[in-house]
């Protein structure tokens, strides 16, 4: 275990009263059943949320939860909480959670694996939507997944991990009220190699459901081609569908 490095995952959340509780659950699920199971419960992980103002009860459900480092960013903005996270952080290793997205069985021996190989500055898991999804999302997580591993691209739905000195190498996250995520991985890419693990996150469906699933699907790919084309992502969130 003391050979392993330290993990810190930072949760950015905004009035996500309806999903934070189920993604600390499921960290102190994972506890209890590696306590079940005579196995050592990983002390070199510890869970960061930053909250960007919520005026629901996300705050006071973190609180509840007595093993997360909670804090309030100073700006309601993802990538700023994500970077005021990173400066919580002592992990040696930091991974970037949303909300409403499921981590796989075993997620951080997978990380930990990963980079062990010290070519890899970061990576990403793939993508998959709840069994109950509409089929249609299936092809999208297939469509989603292969351009991940043929471009070695990640959305923050992804949960996008990287080394803390690459991490703070490149500066952390921009600031930018859309597309950080993508920016952010980009940044990595260009410092060395990305990872795309086997696992496979599961992420909320409601975006897609909310607008439509092919018309979601079809903004989504819009807007990236309007970043790379060089229009400001303050223009590009006006497009934006905020579910939260």
């Amino acid at each position: 275990m003391f050979n392993l490095p330290s993990l810190s995952i930072i949760i950015p959340v905004f009035n996500e009263q309806s999903q934070i509780a189920g993604a600390l659950t499921a960290f102190r699920s994972q506890a209890r059943e590696s306590q079940a199971r005579g196995q050592e419960v990983d002390q070199r992980l510890e869970v960061i949320v930053v909250d960007g103002g919520s005026s629901d009860r996300t705050a006071e459900i973190v609180r509840s939860f007595d093993f997360v480092r909670f804090t309030v960013a100073e700006q309601a903005n993802r990538g700023w909480q994500m970077n005021q996270g990173a400066r919580m952080a002592n992990g040696e290793i930091l991974v970037f959670l949303h909300a409403d997205v499921k981590l796989p069985q075993r997620p951080l021996n997978a990380i930990r694996q990963a980079l062990a190989d010290e070519r890899m500055l970061g990576g990403c898991f793939q993508i998959c939507f709840p069994a109950d999804a509409p089929k249609s999302l299936k092809l999208v997580a297939w469509g989603i997944n292969l351009r991940t591993r043929w471009y070695r691209t990640a959305t923050g739905d992804q949960a996008i991990f990287v080394r803390r000195g690459v991490f703070e190498e490149i500066g952390g996250y921009q600031t930018l009220p859309l597309m950080e995520d993508i920016e952010f991985f980009h940044q990595i890419k260009q410092h060395g190699r990305v990872a795309v693990l086997r696992g496979k996150v599961e992420i909320s469906p409601r975006r897609w459901l909310k607008r439509g699933i092919w018309r979601t699907v079809l903004l989504m790919y819009l807007l990236r081609v309007g970043y790379w084309l060089g229009i400001h992502p303050a223009t590009l969130k006006r497009f934006f569908l905020d579910v939260r």
